[in-house]
């Protein structure tokens, strides 16, 4: 993948350095060069008092102008907070006289009011009165934490008095019974450390820690609630409060059973970055961009990180490099809400003009000390530019799949679900990658990337919650049941579906049972944009078209303009279910061979199993597919439910 022509930032950056950084060019300098750049643009945006940052956007948040303000100002202080801590106090630009300005402004008069032009221009709407208000709590009082020296102990005592009455809320039971447990852990810390309602933080503290414990899947994966919802959430919350808790707090027996979990989520996490440095596009929130960033660093802080000093530094500033070239910076200085620039199709309702500022986290390798080896060593090669890899994500369902030759990483999804409810692009469908984006749906003519969908009246079902089924080193399968376009579930109707992996090859099999004889289904390949990846997709078994034909599919993060590959086909009369088959690939390999000349697949079936038997013409080497009869797999199906991991 060739690097774009980086986009002029509005702020001065220090010259490269090639020989310290032979990936990215770029050192600790760079790093808070952007962050003295990012803090310095959101200052005109201040309130009077400078208790709120209210930032341009299209829209306010589902939360209202004051949240959102109250967000700004939040989000930029963490930032702050990490660079002026990191350089030990050290603060040329006068960032922590301006918060404290603005914790004393904001403080004076807590309203329930949502809107920016009544009341108090300064005033933070109360945590009991807009819960968005706890999530800024935290970085509040994670800043204040990491800053107690040099701010919070210079205050005056009317105002902690007043900051300790606004965030004493948050130490309440969480109305979102999700990552959110951990705001209020994070507001409990800061108390406890100052001496501050040390039962009451304590008891916040356990209570989450407590509450997360149920979510644990093992080898380093949180889902996030009782949904099986796997994503960067796991990184920039799930790990990264507990962890920096214990960090912070010198707990020893938190940190020895939390950072042992975090080494094992970077195990994985850390592969899922491209050579180019972009994380992957999975799951929500994902305007926090490098906010991806914040486990690798956190685990080169606390030493529980499977990563070399360098590798953490190439994979950090890879992922930060990879999006302010892109223009992830405006002319104006400013993140906007999007991915590279603006993208709205992407965002959710809470989404407000501030919080792509939740990109502080990633700036929290400023902490380490310009000697730490992480700033000082050479940088080391991603993993995904190393090897080839293919191998399922702990528990989750995913299957990682990255190629070397291109560092492409992509992740086949067969078992995390959207944390919100209904359907959703970025958890649905059934593969990611880090060069490619779902496509934006569309209500009337909606034509959803590595989708397998039935056609009901026309319309295309969504995929249903997805079940594990069964998973191996090259493989992962799972179960749903298909839901028609008003949400409802189809009665009776079953979908196993199945890849397996090898090279930048892909066989994808979905076993539909239960549907009416002659309902058509459609299966859809990667939707790529001009100049991105080549993607490929050959029916194998089931379809009627002889060949994919290529369809318009409208805008992803990526680019406006992209082109998704299509198999048609129509369910059988055998009871014991119809097998569709189809080869995809996504390469950013110059002039790939067609993808059918990659392997053979042969077909049998016996007793209601159907199996297929892979040769790759590679190496030669073998794989083997079995999808059970209806009858088995339900009973799976049931047993993977219950399997507490």
């Amino acid at each position: 993948m060739s690097a774009p022509r980086p986009v002029s930032l509005p702020f001065p950056l220090p010259p490269e350095d090639r020989r310290l950084s032979p990936y990215t060019g770029w050192t600790r300098a760079h790093w808070e060069a952007v962050a003295d750049g990012l803090l310095r643009a959101t200052r005109r945006h201040a309130s009077p008092g400078r208790g709120l940052i209210t930032l341009p956007g299209a829209r306010p948040s589902s939360s209202g102008p004051r949240s959102d303000g109250l967000e700004g100002f939040a989000r930029t202080f963490l930032l702050a907070a990490f660079t002026v801590a990191g350089s030990g106090g050290r603060d040329p630009h006068a960032h922590l006289a301006r918060y404290a300005e603005g914790l004393a402004a904001g403080t004076r008069n807590p309203t329930a009011d949502r809107e920016s032009t009544s009341a108090d221009p300064d005033s933070w709407p109360r945590i009991d009165a807009v819960r968005q208000a706890r999530v800024e709590a935290a970085s509040l009082a994670l800043g204040l934490r990491v800053t107690r020296p040099w701010l919070w102990d210079t205050l005056d005592d009317a105002v902690r008095a007043r900051v300790v009455d606004w965030l004493l809320p948050a130490l309440g039971p969480s109305p979102v019974d999700n990552n959110w447990w951990l705001f209020g852990l994070t507001v409990g810390g800061f108390l406890h450390d100052a001496g501050i309602e040390t039962v009451r933080a304590r008891a916040a503290v356990d209570r989450a820690l407590t509450r997360i414990e149920e979510w644990y899947r093992g080898d380093g994966w949180y889902s996030d609630g009782d949904n099986r919802a796997f994503d960067h959430y796991n990184a920039w919350a799930l790990h990264f409060y507990p962890v920096l808790h214990a960090h912070l707090g010198a707990d020893r027996a938190l940190l020895a059973t939390y950072g042992d979990r975090l080494r094992a989520q970077l195990d994985d996490y850390t592969r899922l970055f491209d050579s180019s440095g972009a994380p992957l596009p999975f799951g929500r929130s994902l305007t926090y961009r490098f906010a991806a960033t914040a486990a690798p660093w956190l685990g080169a802080l606390t030493g529980h990180t499977p990563l070399s000093p360098g590798a953490v530094r190439r994979l950090a500033s890879g992922a930060l490099r990879h999006f302010l070239d892109r223009g992830a910076v405006g002319a104006d200085g400013l993140l906007p809400l999007g991915w590279y620039g603006p993208y709205a199709p992407m965002l959710q309702g809470y989404s407000g003009p501030g919080s792509p500022y939740w990109a502080a986290k990633g700036f929290l390798g400023l902490l380490l000390p310009a000697d730490h080896a992480a700033w000082t060593a050479e940088e080391a090669p991603l993993p995904a530019e190393t090897a080839d890899a293919v191998g399922p994500l702990g528990g989750t369902g995913l299957l990682l799949h990255s190629t070397a030759s291109d560092g492409l990483v992509r992740v086949h999804n067969h078992g995390s679900n959207a944390t919100l409810g209904a359907p959703d692009p970025y958890y649905a469908r059934f593969a990611y990658s880090t060069r490619t984006g779902p496509t934006t749906p569309n209500a009337d003519r909606a034509l959803p990337d590595n989708d397998f969908a039935l056609l009901i009246d026309g319309r295309p079902t969504t995929r249903g919650p997805a079940t594990p089924h069964s998973a191996g080193p090259d493989r992962a399968l799972s179960t749903h049941t298909p839901r028609r376009a008003d949400g409802t579930a189809l009665p009776g109707v079953r979908v196993l579906s199945a890849t397996l992996a090898h090279g930048r090859a892909e066989l994808r099999a979905h076993l539909v049972t239960g549907a009416a004889p002659g309902t058509p289904v459609r299966q859809t390949g990667w939707a790529t944009t001009p100049g991105g990846p080549t993607a490929q997709l050959h029916p194998v078994h089931g379809y009627d078209t002889p060949r994919a034909r290529p369809i318009p599919t409208g805008s992803t993060l990526f680019g406006p303009r992209t082109e998704t590959a299509v198999l048609e086909g129509s369910v059988g009369p055998a009871p014991e279910g119809t097998l569709f088959v189809a080869l995809a690939s996504l390469t950013g390999d110059p002039e790939p061979a067609p993808v059918h000349t990659l392997a053979t697949a042969r077909l049998t079936r016996h007793g209601g199993r159907h199996t297929l038997a892979l040769t790759w013409h590679d190496d030669g080497t073998t794989g083997h597919l079995v999808l059970p009869p209806p009858a088995e797999g339900r009973a799976q199906d049931r047993a993977a439910r219950h399997c507490p991991r």
